[in-house]
């Protein structure tokens, strides 16, 4: 249904940085200034692309496992877009040799990484403006059935 490409920067910032300023800019009210910052030219970058090519998602794995700035155009959102970016960067993280992979969650989204077989750890705080919660996942676990 969609493909998920993994890129270096310097490629996935004209297609990933619209998609992130899009979802966490206009509709989150996240500050500009911090949206696109130093670390995205030492991340991989996951796009998502619909079957006639135009990209519908992105996130970022940081060199150190940590995953981050995932985000889904609105209207490709429950259709399992998501799933698959995130499981592509799990893949490579597990790839290059991490033990576990960890993220910072929007509240709203800590279910969705439940699902994916990450666990909340510490309290709920707030970052742009937005509750988060710390999660962490273990790497070679069994994803479990949705």
């Amino acid at each position: 249904m969609f493909r998920i490409d993994l890129i270096e920067w310097d490629q996935a910032q004209p297609i990933a940085g619209p998609i992130r300023f899009a979802i966490f800019v206009d509709e989150q009210n996240v500050p500009p200034g911090i949206e696109l910052d130093e670390i995205d030219a030492k991340c991989l970058h996951a796009i998502a692309y619909d079957p006639e090519g135009k990209a519908i998602g992105t996130g970022r794995l940081l060199p150190d496992g940590r995953i981050g700035r995932m985000a889904v155009v609105k209207s490709w959102r429950r259709q399992g877009v998501g799933a698959d970016i995130l499981e592509a960067l799990v893949a490579e993280a597990a790839h290059r040799g991490h033990a576990e992979v960890v993220l910072s969650a929007q509240l709203q989204a800590a279910e969705f990484y439940c699902s994916h077989g990450f666990v909340a750890e510490g309290k709920v705080y707030q970052e742009a403006g937005i509750l988060h919660q710390a999660m962490r996942r273990v790497l070679g676990t069994v994803k479990p059935a949705a």
